[in-house]
């Protein structure tokens, strides 16, 4: 295991991760792909359940694992003990942040009460992340994603008008909470700068927050016009065109000329520079108004052209255009190569492997994959030896005991 990179922008920052699944160890994600020693707690013998997740594995282990814990140091640590409760606290002690997302309540039932925690170390951050936050009467219910996207808003958009909510192909609610937990660690860090050393934080993140926070303008529309917006499938209802439309080929491509410029541009790729000054057309508003009779002359055009073809056409008038990409598409862009938006790391059971790179891109200090998700307990020796100072003969009674 190497260092972690000496220019990394979070270099020196000590986070401890305790929960289990997406949210929690998202925001872990985030903070240790920017240089913080990020430890990770999971319970002996079981570990997180998210080195078993994910819809394809190699030799049975989990390939979603080496993302969600890239760049963590893993200790295995039970938190029903007192004696894992002593060393959970100990660990704190020596940290600058506790990421943790378990229902509301848990932590001071192990002993760990949050205000006792800052009592003794002023200066900490917790991020507590749950599904409907540390307040109000929902407080104390369990909550997934899917339960957040749902009363957040988020399916009732997603779909098509005739045919009931459909998903969002990833847990979008978790790894928006997790985004959220880590805006919030970041911004009491600066706090904590200008203010003073010892100004410690509540993150309090909500799932179901996360996900209204980023519904635009849903709830102002309801509030002030009555307005409640539908499923509406492929289109974005009264911005025109943008859309999926078909290829001579049988492929789909998205088009977005949806302002005046744009739009000239269109007409003129399409051989029909006059739509543009057509009433029906010329305006946003009035495009809006027949976006469907204008995406069915698109659609006539486009389905003339195969994707390529549409697809240079319309780079070449400056025309927001694209494909749409499974996973083996995104592997082969080689813009998204070129950038590091797509790099290969290191596995243990699978050897080298294809993930998503490092977001965002900071120009002087890049963070970077260090290292893929370690095995159940890879840093007990490090972290509890070298780090808290624990003889071999005290981890060997720990072991023992199955305290980690």
């Amino acid at each position: 295991m190497s260092d972690p990179t000496p220019t990394a922008p979070l270099d020196g920052l000590r986070v401890i991760e305790m929960g289990a699944f997406i949210a929690g160890p998202y925001c872990g994600q985030l903070l240790a792909d920017l240089g913080a020693d990020v430890i990770k707690v999971e319970p002996p013998r079981t570990g997180d359940p998210m080195r078993q997740w994910g819809q394809a594995t190699v030799k049975g282990q989990s390939l979603w694992w080496p993302v969600i814990a890239r760049n963590k140091r893993c200790v295995t640590l039970d938190l029903r003990t007192d004696e894992g409760q002593r060393i959970a606290r100990d660990l704190v002690m020596g940290a600058d942040v506790l990421v943790e997302n378990f229902r509301p309540g848990t932590l001071a039932k192990w002993n760990l009460d949050p205000d006792g925690l800052r009592a003794e170390k002023p200066g900490l951050i917790l991020a507590q992340v749950s599904g409907f936050g540390q307040t109000g009467p929902y407080r104390d219910r369990a909550g997934f994603a899917a339960i957040a996207e749902a009363m957040g808003g988020l399916r009732a958009l997603t779909g098509f008008p005739d045919r009931p909510p459909a998903r969002v192909g990833i847990s979008i609610g978790d790894t928006l909470a997790g985004m959220f937990a880590a805006i919030g660690v970041l911004a009491s860090l600066v706090g904590r700068l200008r203010q003073a050393p010892d100004a410690g934080r509540t993150v309090d993140v909500a799932i179901v927050d996360s996900v209204l926070a980023v519904m635009e303008s849903v709830i102002s529309e309801y509030s002030a016009a009555g307005a409640l917006r539908e499923r509406t499938g492929t289109a974005l209802p009264k911005i025109a065109p943008s859309n999926l439309y078909p290829t001579a080929d049988g492929d789909l491509v998205v088009i977005a000329a949806n302002a005046d410029t744009l739009f000239r541009r269109l007409a003129d790729a399409m051989g029909r520079p006059e739509l543009a000054c057509d009433p029906r057309f010329c305006s946003h508003r009035a495009r809006g108004e027949h976006q469907a009779e204008l995406d069915g002359l698109i659609a006539d055009w486009s389905e003339t052209l195969s994707r390529d073809e549409l697809l240079a056409t319309l780079n070449e008038r400056g025309v927001p255009v694209g494909p749409v990409y499974d996973a083996a598409d995104i592997c082969a862009d080689p813009n998204l190569r070129a950038r590091g938006a797509i790099v290969e790391a290191e596995t243990a059971f699978a050897g080298p492997i294809l993930m998503q790179g490092i977001v965002p891109r900071l120009s002087d200090a890049p963070g970077s994959v260090r290292w893929t998700g370690p095995a159940l307990g890879e840093h007990n020796q490090a972290v509890y030896g070298d780090l808290l100072g624990m003889s071999d003969a005290e981890l060997a009674g720990l072991t023992e005991r199955g305290v980690i």
